[in-house]
């Protein structure tokens, strides 16, 4: 099986050991993707709007490095710290998929590896 991988550079991928997407076919699976920047730094504290555009934001870079976009986004994963803030992230999350309407599950999580987090967003897309 052909496996293309990419990687962010954030610490968490060798720390934990594990691909930011992985390409098996037509299909790419994005890893749960944060509101973090080319640092490494968390954009938009305490902003659960900010922190989902950033997320899904990330989610299109990773999918351009696979000749991908996020049209081709079939699936949407969205873990949140407070389910409170789920109308804020809804409206990140329909400025970009509202014409692709992918497949959407929204939770809430006990906690994030970072207390910054508030937002986590994984994908799926076929291409």
């Amino acid at each position: 099986m052909d496996r293309k991988k990419v990687f962010s550079g954030i610490k968490w991928e060798s720390i934990v050991g594990y691909s930011r997407a992985i390409r098996v076919g037509s299909v790419i699976y994005v890893s749960g993707t944060t509101a973090t920047n080319k640092s490494g730094k968390i954009v938009g504290k305490r902003n659960p709007y900010k922190q989902a555009v950033q997320a899904i934001r990330n989610i299109e870079s990773t999918l351009k490095q696979f000749d991908s976009n996020l049209e081709n986004v079939v699936r949407i994963r969205i873990f949140v710290a407070n389910i409170k803030d789920w109308k804020k992230i809804a409206k990140a999350h329909s400025e970009f998929f509202d014409k692709i309407r992918p497949t959407c599950t929204m939770v809430e999580v006990n906690r994030f590896i970072d207390p910054e987090i508030l937002v986590e967003i994984e994908a799926e897309a076929v291409v």
